[in-house]
């Protein structure tokens, strides 16, 4: 029952200050100032529509539009949606940058915190030996005694925010967190481009391949018969040097496509959290290339600075810094302090509760009068961070609007160059074969041979490289565009 009453005589002490506490913050909260520019998003001036868009062949949708957000789908490549499923769940990239969130949201928290007081308790126990000596004609003896000290006690510290700087330290922190999650999103953007880029080329490479060993079956199988007309009498040895040249030619171009293939596929493993090597059984099976949907979507300019996670990063650290404008501000004012103690001492430990008890309450004024100019130059930088901070936003806008119009271009102008290479492929298989079945009656020599067999290897190599830019370019263009902002949340 002592201790029960002892305890509520130490809440009624500590009550007593409460209301002090409550007032103050009360104030501080209410009627503080935060000096400093207030932030204002900026107005960015954007074109109705997009300056290089094709007038067939592109359907303009909201940003939220399925076909934009999920537009790997588009291509109907199962392999390819398992792919980034993949690259989404392990890409080690996305890892650091939700990291980053979580390490944001905690300073977030951190900050938030400086607006309430510091309150600490402490308990300790001391104790003193001491011996004695007393001398007298007849005898001298000592005493010796032994001191046990309780102690026990709270203190507390509180710096009113009078001039906003915690306030914008706050502000600045909230900022930052948005900023951050504004990367990830970025980072998944990057990667889901990243991975159908390298799975375009690993198709590509494939299918240049394909036709590199059928072109070499071919020039094996005219090698031949030169060798046979040779022999009979029909053709001469400058011929089936020529053969063996050309024949040799096409063979050495196959190992720097194995290559190409096995770089784009140790890629795909590194994007998909994996060593390299992990995906060769399920990929080394050759597969065309994506094929693009005839009709792509886009949205309009506007749309791109809503969703592009690059730009809204910028924007983020452009009002973190124009926040931390106005914790350079209030240093330049004066800072006010509040702090107490309670303590309590007893020579008995069950009895420090009701010992005795020493209050202190200090209210402390600090007035910054001179830094060596120290503190207006640093504001001074602080506003000149400020106007990087806002370049940088709008240099990353108009990059922004310079990819869209890049990649739009390239994909219009591939569109037209891979219906060119179409017709010419099928031209020159129709002209190597009337020029062998020329060869072979007589009627031309072997140099017309050799010329519509190095057109048609040429022309069968550039359409599996336009297949694959073709795709490659649409997917570039999706990516500038923003595409797969939607597809992981912003708040792991």
């Amino acid at each position: 029952m002592q201790e029960v009453s002892a305890i509520l005589r130490s809440e009624r002490r500590l009550s007593v200050w409460a209301p002090l506490f409550a007032f103050l913050l009360a104030v501080s909260v209410i009627a503080g100032c935060a000096v400093g520019p207030d932030y204002r998003a900026p107005e960015t001036q954007t074109p109705d529509e997009w300056h290089l868009a094709p007038s067939a062949g592109v359907r303009v949708e909201s940003a939220q539009a399925p076909s934009l957000a999920d537009w790997w789908t588009s291509f109907e490549d199962p392999m390819l949606s398992n792919l980034i499923e993949r690259a989404i769940a392990d890409n080690k990239t996305v890892q650091q940058a939700r990291a980053r969130v979580i390490e944001a949201r905690a300073r977030r928290g951190a900050a938030a915190g400086s607006f309430l007081p510091s309150i600490n308790a402490s308990a300790g126990a001391s104790r003193t030996d001491s011996e004695r000596r007393f001398i007298d004609p007849d005898d001298d003896f000592e005493v010796a005694s032994a001191d046990e000290i309780y102690t026990a006690g709270f203190d507390a510290s509180w710096e009113l925010d009078l001039f906003g700087g915690q306030r914008r330290a706050f502000e600045a922190a909230t900022a930052q967190l948005g900023a951050s999650e504004a990367d990830l999103r970025d980072a998944l953007v990057t990667l889901l481009g990243d991975v159908a880029l390298n799975y375009t080329n690993l198709r590509t490479a494939q299918a240049r391949l394909d036709f590199a060993e059928r072109n070499l079956a071919a020039q094996a199988e005219l090698l031949d018969i030169t060798h046979w007309r040779a022999e009979a009498g029909l053709a001469s040895v400058l011929d089936v040097e020529q053969a063996q040249t050309s024949y040799q030619q096409t063979r050495a171009q196959i190992p720097s496509l194995e290559s190409s293939l096995t770089q784009a596929l140790n890629r795909l493993d590194v994007l998909t959290g994996q060593v390299p090597g992990s995906l060769s059984v399920q990929l080394n099976e050759r597969k065309p290339v994506p094929t693009a949907p005839e009709e792509i979507v886009t949205g309009v300019p506007a749309d791109v600075v809503r969703r592009r996670p690059d730009i809204r990063a910028a924007e983020r650290r452009l009002a973190a810094q124009s926040a931390q404008v106005g914790v350079a501000t209030a240093a330049l004012y004066p800072s006010l302090s509040l702090s107490g103690s309670i303590g309590l001492q007893s020579l008995n430990a069950s009895d420090v509760l009701d010992g005795s008890q020493t209050d202190r309450l200090g209210l402390s004024l600090r007035i910054p009068l001179f830094a060596g100019g120290a503190l207006r130059q640093n504001l001074r930088a602080q506003y000149a961070v400020l106007d990087q901070a806002f370049a940088t936003y709008e240099a990353t806008v108009l990059a922004a609007f310079e990819e869209v119009e890049n990649a739009l271009i390239a994909w219009t102008t591939e569109q037209r160059r891979r219906e060119a290479l179409g017709l010419a492929v099928e031209s020159a298989r129709r002209a190597r074969e009337l020029a062998l079945v020329q060869y072979n009656s007589g009627l031309v020599d072997f140099q017309t041979v050799l010329t519509a067999d190095r057109q048609l290897i040429s022309l069968e190599d550039s359409l599996a490289v336009s297949d694959g830019e073709r795709t490659a370019n649409l997917v570039r263009l999706y990516k500038a565009l923003g595409g797969g902002w939607s597809v992981y949340p912003a708040a792991p």
